[in-house]
């Protein structure tokens, strides 16, 4: 069972923005699944750079192997991505308050 994320409120079907978000999606999905084909190794270091969880990878796609594989991998670039979102934007706020004197 894939868990649930803020992807799933990325992927809802309820606006036109979410619409293009579905589309992008299935868009990310097709190409990771052509990457698969013709250049796996474009896609492992793809994987390395945005520093997705090999083990939880392995572990996603072992249990849904009913899921389509471009999908899975699909949305943890995305749940990766918005982890590194919010981690930036909550250690920038974190920022602003240390005091001028103790800034580097």
């Amino acid at each position: 069972m894939v868990e649930t994320s803020a992807l799933e409120s990325v992927l809802s079907l309820s606006s036109e923005e979410s619409l293009k978000d579905k589309i992008l999606f299935e868009q990310l999905a097709s190409h990771i699944n052509e990457l698969i084909r013709t250049d796996f190794e474009k896609l492992v270091n793809l994987l390395y750079r945005i520093d997705v969880s090999e083990a939880r990878l392995k572990e996603m796609l072992q249990t849904n192997p009913d899921r389509d594989a471009g999908h899975i991998i699909a949305q943890m670039l995305i749940e990766r991505q918005l982890q590194k979102i919010k981690l930036r934007n909550e250690f920038s706020k974190t920022q602003g308050n240390i005091a001028e004197d103790e800034k580097w």
